[in-house]
């Protein structure tokens, strides 16, 4: 069965905020090679000009999946996660992620589009700080297969 095309414009959030935490960002820029110390050290981000340890930019994408996880769930939606292929992603940032930063997100059914078989979902995770002030905004693809 096709993704329901009906969910286009649906909005899931705000939900509740993700506390980013030094022990996150560490464990983050480890698992993608990020190397630089402001990553690391709440010194060396201060030197670079951070408030604290500074996250590499494709951490987004832990808080932007969190919301995401809303519409994949979502049974008016019908994905069917088991059939899933992760087919794009993209980042904007307003400003960088910080140690300390409470992020709030909103996700957004942007599109969806079918042809040959597969369903291709659209989301657009809007993430702002504690003060409601843009952080990110991630914009997500999935590939969604069709039963044979």
């Amino acid at each position: 069965m096709p993704v329901n095309t009906e969910a286009v414009g649906r909005a899931y959030g705000p939900h509740e905020p993700y506390e980013v935490t030094r022990v996150k960002i560490r464990e983050f820029a480890d698992a993608v090679d990020a190397y630089s110390f402001a990553h690391r050290s709440e010194e060396a981000a201060r030197a670079e000009g951070y408030a604290d340890v500074v996250a590499p930019t494709t951490f987004a994408v832990v808080i932007a999946q969190q919301a995401e996880f809303h519409v994949v769930t979502d049974p008016e939606v019908g994905v069917d996660f088991s059939r899933v292929v992760h087919a794009d992603e993209r980042f904007t940032h307003h400003r960088p992620i910080v140690a300390g930063d409470l992020i709030t997100t909103t996700v957004h059914v942007d599109a969806i589009s079918q042809r040959g078989g597969i369903s291709m979902v659209t989301t657009r995770t809007e993430l702002v700080d504690a003060d409601g002030a843009p952080v990110s905004t991630v914009r997500s693809t999935l590939a969604v297969r069709e039963e044979a």
